[in-house]
């Protein structure tokens, strides 16, 4: 599993891995329970490889904070998400130094660390997202004029009939 198959639902709880899809919407199957639920194509949604930590600099991704999470903490987390606000914000300057603490909420870190303890053990946090495949062509290909099939939609000049027919109108 990748964190490109799992998103975030406002209204439903938890994380969610995406099934399948139909007209209306997806089919997505939550990972606290494994219940599945069709969730609306205008519902908002988030998937986890857009969602990213405010830092000082540039923005984080989540993969890079849940590796971090990983390699510093492992499988046993040494604070809880219900403890207080200045406990968290204070751990979580030892996790990622560089946060910019007036825009990251104690809620957010609640949030990550939440996601962590749902998708640790289910998700490989080392492998990078697939980058768009981007072929570009060489300087070769692109001097080459293109051949074109067809200019536009409708029927060709070649196979329109050349016949003086006239068509009646019917009253």
């Amino acid at each position: 599993m990748e964190l490109k198959d799992i998103i975030s639902v406002p209204g439903l709880g938890g994380l969610h891995k995406v099934i399948g899809n139909n007209k209306n919407g997806f089919i997505v199957e939550s990972l606290v329970d494994g219940k599945r639920t069709m969730v609306n194509g205008s519902q908002r949604i988030m998937t986890l490889v857009d969602v990213a930590i405010y830092t000082t600099g540039d923005e984080k991704p989540l993969r890079e904070i849940l590796l971090k999470l990983q390699e510093t903490e492992g499988d046993k987390l040494s604070v809880d998400s219900k403890a207080d606000d200045a406990t968290l914000r204070a751990w979580f300057k030892k996790i990622v130094p560089e946060y910019d603490a007036e825009r990251v909420y104690a809620s957010d870190i609640r949030k990550v660390l939440n996601w962590y303890k749902l998708l640790n053990g289910k998700v490989d946090f080392t492998k990078a997202e697939d980058a768009p495949n981007e072929v570009l062509a060489s300087t070769e290909d692109q001097s080459k004029p293109v051949q074109r099939l067809h200019e536009a939609h409708g029927p060709k000049t070649e196979n329109a009939k050349t016949t003086a027919t006239k068509t009646r109108k019917k009253v």
